[in-house]
This record gives C-alpha cells, structure tokens and sequence, in this order.
C-alpha cells in the first residue's frame, strides 16, 4: 500500500496533481500488475493536510514509533487523549546510534586482495625490520580509496579512513602510508609477477597478446626536476608542462600485465627495449605484442624481434614513403573481417628481408573522412578568398600554413601560399585505411586486423586510471620512489577493477553504487562498541555469488570501550 500520486493538464494548460491511496493487484487474465485505488484524497491544492498527518499517527501508533509534525504543533502524548498511547524507542535503553561507515567496496577489495595474491605476496617480501601487517593494511587503504573516493595520501589519513569500515586502517599514522609507499616500490617486479600469473591462473587468461601503449600525468609546479622523472614534456591530453610517462602492458581482457614510469620528456619509441628487457624475464613464452603507432621505428622492430618475439605494429602510413608507394598501391582483393573492417595482405620484398603488412580498411570511416575534407576545403578556399594578397609570409597565411587543420592542403609557391590540388587528389588513397606490419608468418590476416582493433581495450584501460574512478593525477609526489609506487597502487585498483568486469560482465560504475549500499553502523553502550551491517539489497547479492564473495555477519565486530571514554 502506498501513496500514489496523479497528474492531469487542463485545457488551459493548467496542470493538477491528486493524491491517492492505492495497492498492487496482478490482473486475472495479463497477469500483470496494475494500481487499484483504495481512497482518493483528492487535488493537492486543496489537500486536508490535517487527515493525512492523522492517518500518519494512527498507523505509527500501531507500529509503536512517534510522529513529529515539523510544521504544526509538537505532538505530546502526556496530555492524555487517545493519542496518549506509550511509544515504543528503536533502540533498547542505552545503546545510541554513532554513524555508518561504508563497507561493501572495502569489503570486496580485501577479498580480492587475498585471492589475486597481493597480500601474501607483500608479507613475504617485506623485510623482518619492517612492520609487514601495518604496511600491507596502508597498501590496502590506499588502493581501496582509489576506487572509492580517490584522496591525496593526506586525505587518506585525516578524512577517508573515518567513512569506510577498514578495521586496522584507523591506527595508521601519516608516516606509515608513505613507508608503505616506499616499501612497494622497492618491490613492485616482484609483486607485479606474482600478481599477474596468479590472476592468469586463477582465470585461465591467454597470455598471448600483451597490448602496450603510453600515457602522460602531468604537475602543477612551475619547473621541472633536473635529471628526475618530472621534466617538461607535451601530455596526451594538454600543452607543454612537466609530466611523467606512464607505460602500460595489458591482456586481451584489459588485466594489467606491469606498468612503468618513466620521465617525463621520454619519447614513446624509445621505451620499448626497457619493456622488451622487463617481460622477457618474465618468460611468458609467446606473447604477440600489439602497439600504435607511436611504437614503430626499424630499431623497435630489431628490438622487439629479439626480446618480446613476435609482434603486430601500426605503421604511420601517410609518414613512411615505402607504405605509400608501395604496399597501398598493390592491387589485391579485401577480405570481410567484420562489420566495417576489411584486410589484405601484402608482402614486400623476398627471403629474410620480406615485410609482410595488413592493409586494413573501414568504409564508414573512409566515408566520414571524405564529408569532412570536403568541408575544410570549403572553408579554406572561403578563407584564402577573403585576402586578395596570398603572400606567404603575412600573418593570416602563416596561421593557415601551421594549422593542424589546413596545412596539410596548401603550398607555398613563389612566396605565395596556394592549395595543393595534387594533395588534395591523392589524400582519397588514405581514406578509412591504417597498415599493420608483423613479423608473425603463422598469424592470419583477419587475427592480425582483429588484435589490432582489440587495441582499443587499453585505451578504456587509461580512461579508468585518469578519467574514471582511480584518478592517476593529480600527483602531489616529488620523490620519484613515491611517484612510482603511487602508480603501481593505481594500477593495482586498476586490476582490482577489471577483474571484477571480467567475472560479472558488467561496468564498474553501477556495482560501485550497489557496492557502496551495504553499510556498517556503528552501535556503542556505555560498556561496548559494536558494528552491524545492514540487509543487503538483492543485486547485491547476485554480485557476491558472482564474485564468489561471501557476505559479511551481520555482527561484524563487538569491542569494549576504554574506560576513561
């Protein structure tokens, strides 16, 4: 039974609520639900507000619990009357409520935090002079804030640890997660090994392809760090300003393999034989690595050919004269790979010096390219029409020929700037098109287009940990060892993450909201402290089946007080 409102337009355009008593039946012959009103209160402008609060004290005095008119008179059974009847308290005499603390999310990452083998693995490696129980709680306040409510380390301390129910977590001292830090930096290979084939293990994952790409996390601080991680560079996503470099590997299902930083003026291509030295300790056997762009060079190629084995790299194809001419003005037939992606392959060269390349194609992206050269040769040939003078050097042609939009249609000759009609002519060749080279003669075209095109799962992964819930940066780090280990516990959330999507299918964001329902209510008496979970709500529970996560007591903790409180 419920209070169910309606809403009608007039003629006039008026609009007119009603309230309305009404029940749920299930209708004999659709079976479906449908409201039958019980009693109609009528229009809310002209509502008795009297009755209804009434109505209100009359079922409350059933319940046993008190009604309190905010806007009328204080009700005070002691005067007697048939109002006058004893009121139940919620709680039995003394026992007060304090407050609740969340506790679903905290209580899923400490599960996981065991199961993927990041605990144990702490405990082990930390040495005998270092408090390895306290340590390892700080790395699991701190990773669990990241996906909770990300904080600075400091706001770990002094205000997120007091909103969730972490027990252990409320003695830790500011030192003491900063020493965590520095602990897991000077062990991170060892635990990100670990880690990584315990959750390959644990999921049976294919560790075949290993997808690597790059992001930036930049500082606000108005000069760089001398021969430091923190030195001015140009960020994925901003101007030139002091940053670091943060490397990434991940699996075909987006669990993070290892991650690394490295300064912040270091270029994408030069990283790649400190990750081909890194994973071929690691003995993964064959592992297929897929990167963008930004990773090709023939020294990279060399690199990669001896460290990592084999690999699949995306080729510049307007940059590199060798695709122009040769591999994408080879005829051949396209092959359906999927919906709005073709291939073809196409081999240059004979014996140990052969390249062999994958010409992919998108007919949809090719057709979305030519709508939108087609409009900015539009406007550049209105804007070359609006100065009669087409001297190079004036300012509104300088603009034109360093603008990422235009310059590429235009030439300067005899000092003057010109469209290029022959760039415009040839620019349809590149339409929808990017090439693929490998050195993997057993890998099909449609696996080489297909992998590539997973590549995408990398880019969600940087969208999590610098868009999405872990916030990679800010960074308020200067020490280059916390830098790092504020990197590795954002990657550990990351994978905390990933492996939940993984297991249920869904989008970390709506099981964050059912994660963060369950809750600890903190109880005390004058004697005793003690926490109580609520009832869990239905999806809730669907998801910890799932996860194979056991739903906590509903007692969860019952502690004496000091005797001086």
């Amino acid at each position: 039974m419920y209070l169910r409102t309606t809403r009608r337009k007039n003629h006039d355009g008026s609009k007119v609520v009603h309230y309305q008593l009404a029940h749920n039946t299930r209708h004999p012959d659709s079976g479906q639900t449908v409201a039958q009103v019980i009693h109609t209160f009528g229009r809310a402008d002209t509502l008795d507000r009297e009755a209804l609060v009434r109505l209100c004290r009359s079922i409350a005095r059933v319940c046993g619990w008190k009604v309190e008119d905010p806007l009328g008179e204080p009700h005070e059974v002691a005067k007697g009357g048939r109002d006058a009847t004893p009121v139940m308290s919620a709680l039995p005499e003394g026992v007060t409520l304090v407050g609740s603390r969340r506790l679903g999310l905290v209580w899923l990452v400490e599960a996981l935090w065991e199961r993927l083998g990041i605990g144990p693995t702490l405990r082990q490696g930390l040495t005998p002079s270092q408090d390895a129980a306290r340590f390892e709680q700080a790395l699991l306040a701190m990773t669990a804030n990241r996906l909770c409510d990300p904080q600075s380390k400091l706001g770990v301390w002094k205000r997120w640890r007091e909103t969730v129910y972490l027990p252990g977590a409320e003695v830790l001292t500011k030192n003491e997660l900063y020493e965590a830090m520095d602990a897991l930096q000077a062990q991170a290979t060892q635990v990100e090994e670990a880690v990584f084939f315990r959750t390959a293990d644990l999921f049976k994952l294919e560790v075949d392809l290993l997808f690597y790409d790059t992001t930036t996390c930049t500082f606000t601080i108005d000069e760089d760090d001398e021969d430091d991680l923190r030195c001015f560079g140009r960020p994925k996503d901003g101007a030139w300003a002091p940053q670091v470099v943060v490397a990434l590997a991940v699996t075909r299902e987006g669990l993070p393999v290892r991650s690394w930083v490295f300064p912040g003026n270091t270029t994408d291509v030069t990283t790649v034989e400190r990750i081909k030295d890194d994973l071929r300790g690691w003995k993964l056997g064959r592992a297929l690595f897929v990167a963008d762009a930004g990773m090709h060079s023939e020294a990279n190629r060399e690199v990669l050919a001896r460290g990592v084995g084999k690999y699949v790299l995306a080729v510049p194809v307007g940059a590199i004269a060798e695709v122009k001419t040769e591999v994408l003005s080879r005829p051949g037939r396209y092959r359906k790979i999927e919906e709005n992606l073709l291939a073809k392959e196409v081999v240059v060269g004979d014996g140990e010096r052969r390249r062999r390349s994958i010409v992919c194609f998108n007919p949809k992206e090719a057709e979305r390219q030519a709508q939108h050269r087609a409009e900015v040769i539009t406007d550049l040939q209105a804007e070359l029409d609006r100065h009669p003078d087409r001297r190079a050097s004036a300012k509104w042609a300088m603009e034109l020929l360093t603008s990422g939009r235009y310059r590429r249609y235009l030439k300067v000759e005899s000092g003057e700037v010109r469209v290029d009609t022959e760039a415009i002519r040839q620019a349809p060749r590149l339409d929808g098109k990017w090439v693929l080279i490998t050195n993997d003669d057993t890998l099909s075209v449609e696996d080489a287009a297909s992998a590539y095109k997973s590549l995408l799962v990398i880019e969600r992964c940087f969208r999590s940990l610098k868009r999405g819930q872990i916030h990679l940066g800010p960074m308020y780090h200067r020490l280059p060892q916390r830098i790092e280990a504020h990197v590795k516990i954002c990657v550990l959330a990351l994978l905390l993450q990933r492996v939940v999507e993984h297991t249920t299918g869904e989008s970390w964001f709506p099981l964050r909201h059912q994660l963060n329902a369950l809750q600890a209510t903190e109880f005390r008496t004058a004697t005793h402290q003690f926490f109580h979970r609520n009832e869990p709500t239905p999806e809730l529970k669907r998801l910890f089946k799932k996860l194979e996560i056991s739903m906590p007591h509903s007692v969860l903790a019952v502690h004496p007080l000091p005797s001086d409180l």
